[in-house]
């Protein structure tokens, strides 16, 4: 489906399908919901005639600057601090402030298969002619964003889990009061009479599922850093690929 105005498109690899992808316009509206394979993604993708894309899942391997960093500390400091340096120094920094997220190793095939799917799906990107953000001017631009993260940020660390309803409404609330055209939690709430209850009947085709609310979040990122790009913090290097978050500032520990 073309749309002549640019699509704001977050990406997310950690759900049931291989991918789940949501497009937002500039009024944050939504233009699509799916979950598909590569080829449905690159498909839409590529039919944008400008496109913001926001991928949860790194585009490279590490390229050795946490171990680097931690080398050098352990020369001044006199003390070994090379546990776990196999990751990415965007990740090093989010895992100081408390934030648990996943590795990526340096080489490819120590990555997971879903890091490995976004690999790819970065080199397609390139492929069509994206170029990495920020890059002004350019019309088709790619970055990596992390909805858990993100997520952990906005609410100061107070996140439920998403594999939980209640922490699924609460990320479906966010979303919503961030203005994206979505459906409203409260509707869950309106739904539910005594007697569905006791039935446990739970009108749970309102609520999102975890792996469409992170591709919300991606989505909004991306529509962030293209038109509001203060509203963001970056972390990392931009060698390895530096992690876009929709917020101005982080806290140092949650």
């Amino acid at each position: 489906m073309l749309f002549t105005k640019t699509s704001y498109i977050g990406v997310d690899l950690t759900g049931r399908k291989a991918f789940t992808y949501a497009a937002l316009d500039a009024d944050l509206g939504l233009l699509a919901l799916i979950a598909g394979e590569m080829e449905d993604v690159l498909a839409f993708i590529g039919g944008q005639a400008s496109a913001f894309v926001a991928i949860n899942a790194p585009a490279k391997p590490n390229q050795g600057r946490v171990r680097a960093l931690l080398e050098a500390e352990s020369l001044t400091s006199g003390r070994s601090a090379l546990r776990g340096v196999d990751m990415r120094l965007a990740e090093h920094e989010l895992r100081l402030r408390g934030i648990k997220v996943a590795a990526t190793a340096s080489r490819p095939e120590l990555c997971p298969s879903w890091m490995r799917s976004g690999f790819a799906l970065y080199e397609k990107l390139i492929g069509l002619g994206f170029v990495s953000y920020p890059n002004e001017g350019a019309s088709h631009q790619v970055l990596e964003t992390h909805p858990q993260a993100a997520f952990i940020a906005i609410t100061d660390g107070n996140l439920l889990s998403a594999s939980t309803l209640e922490g699924r409404l609460q990320r479906q609330t966010i979303l919503f009061d961030m203005g994206l055209q979505i459906r409203d939690p409260m509707e869950f709430f309106e739904e539910i009479t005594r007697h569905r209850l006791q039935q446990g009947i739970l009108p749970l085709e309102q609520v999102y599922a975890s792996s469409q609310l992170n591709a919300f979040l991606a989505a909004y990122t991306a529509w962030l850093a293209a038109t509001k790009p203060t509203s963001t913090i970056a972390l990392g290097d931009g060698d390895e690929g530096k992690v876009y978050l929709p917020v101005s500032e982080m806290k140092a520990k949650y």
